[in-house]
């Protein structure tokens, strides 16, 4: 059990000090006097990823609390057609190829 890190483990994957991954995170850019910096994306997704799953997220907000404060059955189909454009949106836009 004492030699559980080996080549070609887990363990080895950490290609810098601290957690595994941390050492790609903090790149250094260099930067000459004036020079337009770029920095990587601190999020992953495009834009229309996101506005498809805050569309998602407003529909079963909207639906979940007409269901919560009364009998608003109008108010529950309007939140379940924002949910069903913000799928059809994310579909259309093909969102799982968002992953990297």
């Amino acid at each position: 059990m004492s030699n559980q890190v080996e080549p070609g483990t887990v363990g080895s994957a950490a290609a810098g000090p601290g957690p595994a991954g941390l050492a790609a995170q903090t790149a250094q850019v260099p930067q000459a006097a004036g020079a337009p910096v770029s920095y990587p994306q601190p999020y992953h997704g495009r834009s229309v990823s996101w506005v498809a799953v805050s569309l998602i997220m407003a529909g079963f907000l909207i639906g979940g609390l007409a269901l919560v404060f009364g009998p608003t059955w109008w108010l529950f189909w309007v939140g379940a057609g924002v949910a069903a454009v913000g799928g059809l949106l994310a579909l259309a836009t093909n969102i799982f190829e968002d992953w990297y």
